[in-house]
């Protein structure tokens, strides 16, 4: 049985090492990109770093409030966001809000939602894989040549998956596994922007809507209603027509068609929140409005948009 921080701790040392085993594919190849030996030894030092980190979470005490000795160790947690390991990043973070949390007696919620995610191996397992796409994505820029993704090379026309080229070449010649580590890369960037985006200005659009009801809930859907009436390829194809094609205009046309969907999922479950007891708890306390909406209202109101933005995601990369 071992505490959520030691998991957190272990799932980032396998992520460097994934990482640095793909890597090592283009040392097949007849070149490889002068800055791979530098991207490997980024990689590797963090994986020894990981192995220190993985010590210390077993010698330093973690309960309510990590040891102070373990802050350093957290600092260096924090960087990994830097190699895309998210792993890393939340245990810093734990350790961090563990430790600043003034009242030891109350847990900290999102620390909780995190304890009740890795319960469910199933979901860590995902979580796993997409961590290390990311992660991967970024170490790409070091250690593939993107000349192989995009240049012609008929002697390997269509040739079979090998270590050289571990998923075959297409009809030019071109490396498969290289064109979908740079695709993917591009693919996560507007994936996960222009699902962000949109969780931000349909959530509060909806959070408002729901909480204050009336006129300007009705002004609000019905704006909203006239953007989800056009159909949103059709409207980011329009988008793209009139700006021209880049990825900020692609992420721009994207969040535009997915705002009211989260609006709508936002608004019903801020009208279902809105009359619960906690709320009116809250009001009887001397809460402004703001304070109820953004502090008890909309992280209650949460769990579907997660669901819909893990499948926003895939419909994103889809639509680009």
């Amino acid at each position: 049985e071992k505490n959520l921080e030691y998991q957190l701790a272990v799932y980032s040392l396998l992520v460097n090492i994934f990482v640095i085993l793909i890597s090592l594919f283009n040392l097949f190849k007849d070149t490889i990109v002068y800055t791979f030996w530098t991207g490997i030894g980024f990689y590797a030092l963090y994986a020894v770093l990981n192995l220190v980190v993985i010590a210390a979470v077993s010698k330093y005490t973690f309960g309510k409030k990590p040891d102070k000795k373990f802050l350093p160790f957290a600092v260096i947690c924090l960087l990994g966001i830097a190699l895309g390991n998210v792993f890393s990043f939340m245990l810093g973070l734990i350790a961090l809000g563990k430790y600043f949390n003034k009242n030891e007696e109350v847990s900290v919620e999102w620390i909780d939602v995190i304890k009740r995610l890795f319960r469910n191996y199933t979901a860590v397992i995902g979580m796993f894989f997409v961590v290390l796409f990311i992660s991967i994505s970024i170490g790409s820029n070091l250690t593939f040549d993107y000349d192989i993704a995009i240049s012609n090379n008929f002697a390997a026309r269509l040739a079979k998956p090998s270590l050289m080229y571990p998923f075959g070449c297409d009809d030019y010649g071109r490396c498969v596994f290289t064109r979908i580590i740079f695709g993917a890369s591009i693919s996560l960037i507007i994936g996960i922007i222009s699902t962000i985006v949109p969780i931000i200005i349909g959530g509060l659009l909806g959070a408002m809507a729901g909480f204050y009801g009336g006129r300007k809930d009705n002004v609000i859907m019905r704006v909203l209603d006239v953007l989800h009436a056009v159909p949103s390829i059709l409207l980011a194809i329009a988008i793209i027509a009139a700006f021209g094609v880049s990825t900020i205009n692609l992420i721009l046309a994207l969040s535009v068609s997915m705002i009211p969907s989260y609006a709508r999922t936002v608004r019903a479950q801020v009208m279902g929140i809105s009359n619960q007891e906690f709320v009116e708890a809250a009001k009887a306390c001397g809460a402004k409005n703001g304070t109820i909406i953004f502090k008890h209202i909309i992280p209650n109101s949460l769990a579907p948009v997660i669901v819909q933005a893990t499948m926003g995601i895939g419909s994103a990369v889809l639509s680009t």
